[in-house]
């Protein structure tokens, strides 16, 4: 009796599906438009590593001289009595991110050599009156404002030493 073949499965994509991971996600795609719009390349989105972390968008800001690898945290926030969006990220999230940053140009060493940045991307938002009521869903209210551009700080934190 030979033994039974087993059948090769295409991974399916996971599906956001909490309205967190939508509202997310819809926040770091508008980030990555944003960012493409001032000349910077997507390298790659929601890169992961096991044990490390995530980093929400990897750009490369390529210069006259040398380019940079720009690693991009994108949080948002409503308005809050702890702090605003870019006050969110901790020391310990900045930690987690460069040590994310350390697997991602191991595994690609061609960006070894690049100059690296570490930016945050802020959306600080309170639906308004007239976006309530016209909004038809979650995700409609959830929806970054076009209107208003978000708050980018390049270099907002440093790595120690690579």
């Amino acid at each position: 009796m030979s033994p039974a073949k087993k059948s090769k499965q295409t991974p399916v994509p996971m599906r956001l599906t909490a309205p967190k991971q939508r509202q997310g996600h819809a926040f770091e795609r508008h980030a990555r438009i944003f960012l493409e719009t001032k000349g910077l390349i997507c390298l790659a989105d929601n890169w992961q590593r096991t044990n490390a972390g995530e980093i929400d968008l990897i750009m490369l800001e390529q210069g006259r001289a040398w380019d940079i690898v720009v690693f991009v945290e994108v949080r948002q926030r409503r308005a809050s009595q702890f702090g605003d969006a870019l006050a969110s990220v901790t020391r310990a999230k900045q930690r987690k991110i460069i040590k994310t940053a350390r697997y991602f140009l191991q595994q690609y060493p061609q960006y070894a050599e690049c100059e690296c940045r570490f930016d945050v991307i802020g959306y600080d938002s309170t639906p308004t009156q007239a976006q309530r009521k016209t909004t038809n869903s979650i995700d409609d209210a959830n929806e970054p404002s076009t209107s208003v551009p978000p708050l980018w700080v390049q270099g907002a934190f440093m790595a120690d030493a690579w």
